[in-house]
């Protein structure tokens, strides 16, 4: 019986597939009126409140805190070239990145290629996102800039055959996860969801915060390129998210957010493309997905903010707090990219302090060198620095954010 009963579902399965082949079954329609009637989650609702907040706060800092910021989006440039590629498996040393993001060399082979036209459309989004728009021309326009230094012949164009997202387990074994909008519908789904986004955007009901992470869902299960559809969502998740406001992934890598996040980050896209073709999805998970990447942005800017706001609190004090109120082993590579201002020589002349001192251990040598507390609880730096905090910005320092 069960024999049977699977022989049944792979026939359907294999019907299923056939008729997408040609074109039978039924196209998703993109609608975002949901978005205007009520049927938002409160969860979802309640972080969109708390980013809004936050990105208040930071817009008011940028203005009076010019060099900080500026320090903040060269270190999240790197970041995100980094990140984004090495998402797809596209990787080289952190030296060869920041050279090639830098300009201070050419890229060397296939991999570095990749990584220096990522670096290019990243800088179109970063520097002429008020120009550019969720339609068709931008969007392959985009994506031919990307594609440019790896000279692939279908860079600025849509796939010519259909392609599918396979899975592979431990095992190694691999299945079918999502079958994409066919090659032959890719152009007319594409239209399709531009002018549902144009729609949405102009409805001063929807969230556009709610709305951006649909239309992400929505170009991911078209899949439209044969190659670089993934980094292209990154793209334009940040292109989006600058035209309404929200910036703060030019200065913490919203790239590295989801790379650190990816297992959830698919996990919710498996779950929100479930029913995609027949219009079935529920993209609540999803959004959920996307706005607490967004929200950690935030989070991380404010803490970095805060650590280097004072300045009545030395550099060595900020070293130490940081490194006594970490609940997990920090790298000086770590420290450098919270604090901003301080230098490599000041950070090793403090860790160096501090282990002989007893206050802190070395775990691992060279360059995979980590330091943690070595004994957990409160101590006077730390404490100092936190009522410093107090004092000085009426915020509190956390011991660890994990929100």
């Amino acid at each position: 019986m069960k024999e049977l009963v699977h022989k049944r579902i792979d026939y359907l399965h294999k019907m299923m597939y056939s008729y997408m082949q040609i074109g039978v079954s039924v196209m998703h329609k993109f609608d975002y009126s949901f978005l205007d009637k009520g049927l938002i989650p409160a969860r979802l609702l309640n972080i969109t409140s708390d980013i809004y907040t936050l990105r208040t706060m930071s817009g008011e800092r940028k203005s009076q805190f010019v060099e900080l910021f500026t320090e903040l989006a060269a270190i999240a440039k790197v970041q995100s070239v980094k990140c984004s590629n090495a998402i797809e498996g596209i990787v080289t040393t952190d030296q060869r990145v920041s050279e090639i993001v830098n300009g201070r060399s050419a890229p060397l082979n296939h991999s570095e290629q990749e990584i220096a036209g990522y670096r290019d459309a990243l800088d179109a989004v970063h520097t002429n996102y008020a120009n550019l728009d969720v339609r068709q021309s931008d969007i392959l326009g985009l994506h031919a800039v990307m594609m440019s230094f790896a000279a692939d012949p279908l860079a600025g164009k849509y796939k010519e055959f259909d392609n599918d997202i396979i899975e592979e387990d431990q095992n190694g074994r691999r299945k079918l996860r999502f079958h994409p909008t066919s090659a032959d519908d890719t152009p007319d789904e594409m239209e399709q969801l531009v002018l549902a986004y144009s729609d949405a955007k102009n409805n001063a009901n929807v969230n556009q915060l709610l709305l951006i992470p649909c239309v992400i869902l929505d170009f991911l299960c078209i899949h439209p390129f044969r190659d670089g559809n993934g980094r292209m969502s990154r793209l334009l998740s940040l292109l989006l998210l600058y035209q309404n406001g929200f910036d703060v992934g030019k200065y913490i890598s919203f790239e590295e957010q989801i790379n650190e996040r990816k297992g959830n980050y698919y996990e919710a896209l498996k779950q929100s493309s479930v029913g995609w073709h027949e219009s079935r999805n529920d993209y609540s998970a999803f959004i959920m997905e996307f706005l607490t990447e967004l929200y950690m942005c935030y989070k991380e800017l404010d803490r970095r903010f805060m650590l280097v706001e004072s300045r009545k609190v030395t550099k060595t004090a900020r070293i130490e707090a940081l490194v006594l109120n970490s609940l997990t082993p920090v790298s000086k590579a770590d420290i450098g990219k919270v604090l901003v201002d301080v230098s490599p020589t000041t950070i090793e002349a403090v860790l160096g302090k501090m282990v002989r001192s007893g206050q802190i251990r070395k775990i691992g040598s060279g360059r995979g060198t980590k330091y943690i507390r070595s004994q957990p609880g409160s101590s006077g730096a730390a404490w100092k620095l936190q009522r410093s905090a107090n004092k000085d910005t009426g915020y509190r320092m956390p011991v660890k954010d994990l929100e």
